[in-house]
């Protein structure tokens, strides 16, 4: 059974708010909402969502605050990605639900929308009153009569302007977790290949973020950025160097490395190595 996907006015119903006023734009305050919704199943949306508020999910952990962190989050959610949840009341918060026509051009530059797995923005207590200040400023233009929808996406611009930043700040903040997933990323690759018969075709970055319970995006923006480089770069140089020791140190055919390395078929593997090096496998091999 194919799942239902909600626009924002039937998201709306959904989660027990008041009807938006047009089916491009909505702006939810908590503090006005005595009846949402508290626990759904998974559910697929086709506009982002852009939410700040307290911890409300039940299973939260007050010990996941580090020392300088204000207690309060941010998420972003873009077409096409699932929800669930099952949180206590809300008594603050703002979600703006917002149509992709009105801000596919300003959410193309930033990977942090299409993180799916809810890899939140734990906000330091000056990043906190900036973004709340933000949201607030955007819900009091919505609320009148004639409201500009110009000035809301700019509220909206700055917003995902000043996350770009936080999230920069806690791959920082955060570096003495993060560098287990690097560590563990390094371990997965080594392992992937460290066997005797042929591997079931070359590793996926979404392979690894899944290791490591992290969205694909939310993962490579992780790894790119205490590394320098992506995942699949990391990948491709890791698959090259093994390429190049089995060319110059095993007896097996070019047809054979191809295969230990996950390609499907030996032209592939040829062009790829081709394109990194220069040069051909058999030219190499003979070097």
């Amino acid at each position: 059974m194919v799942n239902k996907i909600f626009n924002i006015r039937e998201f709306a119903a959904y989660l027990n708010v008041d009807k938006p006023k047009n089916d491009n734009l909505l702006i939810v305050n908590y503090e006005n909402e005595d009846n949402i919704r508290l626990q759904s199943n998974s559910i697929t949306i086709d506009f982002y969502l852009l939410a700040i508020k307290p911890p409300l999910e039940k299973n939260f952990k007050a010990t996941q605050f580090l020392e300088d962190q204000a207690k309060s989050f941010m998420y972003v959610d873009c077409p096409q990605n699932t929800l669930d949840w099952d949180i206590n009341a809300p008594d603050a918060g703002y979600n703006i639900l917002v149509s992709a026509r009105y801000v596919n051009k300003l959410a193309k530059d930033y990977n942090f929308v299409h993180y799916n797995n809810h890899e939140a923005l734990f906000l330091t207590k000056e990043e906190e009153a900036i973004l709340w200040d933000l949201y607030k400023k955007a819900y009091d233009e919505f609320q009148k009569e004639y409201y500009s929808k110009d000035i809301i996406v700019s509220y909206i611009a700055l917003i995902l302007s000043y996350t770009q930043v936080f999230y920069d700040r806690q791959f920082d903040s955060r570096s003495s977790i993060y560098n287990s997933v690097i560590d563990n990323f390094y371990k997965n690759l080594n392992q992937y290949f460290d066997k005797n018969e042929d591997v079931p075709g070359l590793p996926s970055v979404a392979w690894f973020a899944q290791k490591a319970n992290l969205s694909p995006n939310y993962f490579g923006d992780l790894i790119k950025h205490f590394t320098g480089e992506s995942p699949i770069e990391h990948i491709h140089n890791f698959v090259l160097k093994q390429a190049k020791d089995k060319l110059k140190n095993t007896s097996l055919s070019i047809s054979e490395i191809s295969y230990s390395l996950g390609f499907d078929y030996p032209n592939y593997f040829a062009k790829f190595f081709r394109k990194k090096t220069g040069m051909s496998p058999k030219v190499f091999r003979g070097m």
